[in-house]
């Protein structure tokens, strides 16, 4: 009677395992039948349908928050030096001095001078001298006027003068042939820096010929009149 019981026990033992199993393995392939079934369904598709309107236009969403700054581009390179040049409107530059009889017999020398401001380097200046000239000699003679810039005459580009030159005169300097004439002596002058500019009026002689007996602005006004002119 123990070995039926026995052996009874065996044959369950084996028999119950295999039957879970197979109960098991039974619902894994259900399981995966469904899941072929939804992804390769056998049923035809219909014809599609109407396609429905465009819905209304949304709102305006809230406003987003502002984004984070950027940061600083990369150095550029160094740009070429670019220099305008703007020129001022050209503004009157003279001055005139006078002298009232001024009555100077100097034959070789300085007569006077008149001191003018030149604003511009790039400028010329225009000179005039206007005065009562007189010449007299016993034989031919020459005498030279003009105009010195700080000292040395004029170079651009020649000098400025006025020469007054008698051929027979009287036999004696105090002969009663004395004429005194209004002369100008005048002209224009390049290459002058700016600054300050001592201009002045001489007396000399012209060349090889001899002096004679000079006078400058006797019994009437004389006058120098400096401008500056745009080149």
């Amino acid at each position: 009677m123990g070995r039926l019981t026995m052996r009874l026990l065996i044959f369950v033992w084996l028999i119950f395992p295999c039957h879970g199993a197979e109960r098991i393995k039974h619902r894994g392939l259900r399981q995966k039948d469904t899941e072929y079934m939804e992804k390769y369904p056998s049923c035809l598709q219909g014809p599609p349908g109407t396609p429905g309107r465009e819905g209304n236009p949304g709102t305006n969403g809230i406003p987003g928050t502002p984004g984070v700054p950027g940061r600083d581009g990369a150095k550029g390179e160094k740009g070429e030096c670019m220099s305008e040049i703007f020129e001022e409107p050209w503004r009157p530059n003279y001055k005139q001095c006078a002298w009232n009889a001024l009555n100077y017999g100097i034959d070789l020398g300085k007569i006077t001078e008149c001191t003018f401001t030149k604003l511009r380097s790039d400028s010329a200046l225009r000179v005039i001298f206007s005065g009562s000239l007189r010449l007299k000699c016993k034989t031919a003679c020459c005498q030279r006027w003009y105009f010195t810039f700080n000292g040395a005459e004029c170079s651009g580009p020649l000098p400025i003068e006025s020469i007054v030159y008698l051929d027979q005169g009287s036999p004696e300097f105090n002969s009663t042939i004395n004429i005194h004439r209004t002369t100008s002596v005048e002209g224009l002058c390049e290459g002058i820096r700016a600054g300050l500019v001592d201009v002045a009026i001489w007396v000399g002689t012209c060349g090889d010929y001899p002096h004679g007996d000079a006078s400058t602005g006797w019994n009437s006004v004389s006058r120098m009149i400096i401008e500056e002119l745009p080149k």
